[in-house]
């Protein structure tokens, strides 16, 4: 889609970053909603019928030859996508015992991460062989497969928990009258949002990971900038740096799931935090291609000390009642970080310069470890 919008519709870096927009503000908005949905429909009927929808939404994108056009599929399939993304992690959560989550969500991300890699390349094959096209069907294919091996295994929701039995007292209240409509879904989007609030722990990660993926979101659009302005580097150059980041989450993935079992999750999140405020640092002082090789690469692989003990914190702390509001809300931040993160990057750059950026990213990052040593330390940690 971007290649077409970029080298045959001649679309502007303005729409490019548009296209990324419209997938994500639809989730970003509608996440906290899409999950008191999740925690009542069928589990598994919820996943499939997401699939179905998104593999007929994906062949819409046949009919659009313009960028309004994109634009309405994509945000389109991101409202569907706002349901499936919650439904996964309660099916990961029923699936795997406590002592596994750390394992599978290492195990999933590492297959997103590998799927993220070589989509380009194998997209840009398609487009070459046979045409933009045939990336639409081959999209609609994959949610159709995806449909039938969801509707192959059995999932069953976690039931050991009643809704009402984790609330606090005012949330009780509310789950006793008889609301409807609206009022319902409001309150039970309330007792989700409130649960984050009043766990500290939890809440201390869900900022981690909002702020890992607003800086993402900072880096991702600038780094080509500071390849050609600060480096005066080539195509090659951008390619390579930009690789080291996916490389550096792959081997960050695997040696979270091989050493690091025995690390509280929150100290992961800290270490994380941390390499991404140094990998930005090597960014903003030093102005060469090894450092700047180096620099992502410490970016790439301390994202995973956040991803992955932040995804089994939220499955080990949420009681099953309301997972699928907490994931929800986690997934809302997260695009809407990324959101920000896009529009911020443009107009800091602008203002501040691509170092100076990079900087203020890594300095937002020390004062958050710095708050959640002091405010949001958990009393006790559950091993991962």
């Amino acid at each position: 889609m971007i290649g077409f919008l970029t080298f045959t519709a001649r679309a502007t870096p303005q729409q490019i970053t548009g296209v990324q927009i419209a997938y994500q503000l639809p989730i970003a908005v509608l996440g906290i909603l899409a999950g008191v949905f999740v925690d009542r429909w069928p589990l598994k009927q919820t996943m499939v019928a997401s699939d179905l929808s998104r593999a007929g939404l994906c062949l819409l994108l046949l009919l659009s030859h313009n960028v309004w056009g994109f634009y309405a599929a994509l945000a389109a399939i991101s409202v569907v996508s706002s349901f499936f993304g919650p439904a996964q992690g309660v099916a990961i959560r029923a699936a795997v015992p406590l002592h596994g989550l750390r394992a599978a969500n290492a195990l999933m991300q590492q297959v997103m991460f590998l799927a993220r890699i070589a989509g380009p390349a194998v997209a840009g094959m398609l487009v070459a062989s046979f045409g933009a096209t045939s990336c639409y069907w081959a999209d609609a294919a994959s949610f159709v497969a995806s449909a039938c091996l969801i509707a192959s295994v059995t999932l069953s929701r976690p039931e050991e928990i009643a809704a009402t039995a984790i609330l606090a007292p005012e949330d009780k209240a509310s789950a006793n009258e008889e609301a409807r409509g609206v009022a319902k879904v409001w309150a039970d989007m309330k007792q989700g949002v409130r649960f984050i609030v009043h766990h500290a722990a939890l809440l201390f990660v869900i900022l981690a990971l909002a702020s890992g993926m607003f800086v993402l979101g900072c880096f991702g659009p600038l780094i080509a900038v500071y390849v050609r302005d600060i480096l005066h580097g080539s195509t090659k150059v951008f390619g390579a740096a930009s690789a080291m980041i996916g490389i550096g989450i792959l081997i960050g993935i695997n040696a979270l799931n091989a050493f690091g079992k025995k690390i509280p999750n929150t100290v992961l999140v800290y270490c994380g935090l941390g390499g991404i405020a140094i990998g930005l640092a090597i960014l903003t002082l030093l102005g060469f291609v090894w450092s700047t090789i180096v620099g992502n690469f410490v970016i790439g692989f301390s994202v995973a000390g956040i991803i992955i003990p932040t995804q089994v914190m939220i499955q080990q702390e949420t009681p099953p009642a309301l997972m699928g509001r907490v994931g929800s809300t986690v997934m809302s931040t997260i695009f809407t970080a990324q959101i920000l993160g896009l529009v911020a990057s443009g107009l800091l750059a602008q203002h501040i310069g691509v170092r100076q950026v990079f900087g203020l990213c890594a300095g937002m990052l020390v004062v958050l470890i710095a708050i959640g040593k002091l405010f949001m330390e958990p009393k006790s940690q559950v091993a991962g």
